[in-house]
């Protein structure tokens, strides 16, 4: 569980450092398109952040559903919010790794699913 706190705290520091990042250093850079989807996927970080908390501080949840949910969800911000940052502060061509955004975005929602199938078990025990 500490492993768990330990990487979403990392996450969350890295998208506060990266939102001001954006905010402060890249107006100059990048175009407002391209800031925005770098925002977007900063946004999509913290509210993964949020969600991690909250998974392994929740004590209904088992150690396993814990590390269950925290590493799909940490795939999901290493390829969605990742690929977008690589897409946007490097060389790197959207089109050269056009499946990995999708892919991350996939993970946060089998992440959400795993959430929402936990909840309805424990909702149909009582």
């Amino acid at each position: 569980m500490f492993k768990n706190l330990l990487i979403t705290s990392f996450l969350g520091l890295l998208a506060i450092v990266l939102g001001a990042f954006g905010t402060h250093s890249l107006k100059e850079i990048l175009t407002t398109e391209q800031l925005m989807s770098f925002e977007t996927a900063v946004r999509y970080q913290m509210y993964h952040v949020f969600v991690l908390l909250f998974v392994n501080i929740y004590e209904g949840f088992s150690e396993k559903q814990k590390n269950r949910i925290s590493y799909v969800f940490f795939l999901g911000i290493l390829l969605f919010s990742g690929s977008i940052y690589l897409i946007q502060l490097t060389s790197v061509s959207a089109k050269s790794i056009w499946f990995v955004t999708p892919l991350g975005g996939l993970f946060f929602i089998i992440g959400w699913f795993l959430l929402m199938m936990i909840f309805v078990k424990k909702m149909n025990k009582n």
